[in-house]
């Protein structure tokens, strides 16, 4: 098992579903261990609130999330070569991260996750597709990071 990096950056089209989603279950997993942030290659959406119910369920808090892209990262000072590790959840995601590190020593790995967005007629089932999607990203976040190190009162096993 890897030893955990100081710093991941999750990333997803606009941060409104899968990369909150990460950053919260990283911060509920392994604590202040390693800085945590996520970000999207658009800004133009909030975050979603099935997201926000099936990451409850875990225990993690996202309803305070704020969306943010790239672009606006670097406006805001936040320079994406401190970063250890950015993990791109959706290929877009990908590409965006590869351009913007093409010139830092970082490392970029692509989990892809399904888009539960726009999935399932009724709300159980679009629970159960955004339920998918979280549950993908707790089984990479295990398989790359470890157990957690934080105890897990409420979350599943």
């Amino acid at each position: 098992m890897p030893d955990l990096p100081q710093s991941v950056l999750f990333c997803c089209d606009h941060n409104a579903v899968r990369s909150p989603m990460a950053e919260g279950m990283m911060k509920q997993f392994y604590g202040h261990e390693t800085y945590v942030q996520s970000a999207g290659v658009y800004n133009d959406m909030e975050i979603d609130g099935f997201s926000i119910a099936v990451c409850n369920e875990l225990g993690i808090e996202l309803s305070r999330h704020r969306s943010r892209s790239f672009d606006e990262m670097q406006q805001w000072g936040d320079d994406l070569s401190a970063f250890d590790l950015v993990v791109a959840l959706s290929p877009a995601s990908q590409r965006r991260a590869l351009e913007l590190t093409r010139f830092f020593h970082l490392d970029v790995d692509y989990w892809p996750i399904l888009d539960p967005t726009g999935l399932g007629d009724t709300r159980e089932q679009k629970l159960e597709h955004y339920r998918q999607s979280r549950d993908q990203i707790r089984e990479r976040m295990l398989a790359r990071f470890g157990p957690p190190t934080v105890p897990q009162d409420r979350a599943q096993a």
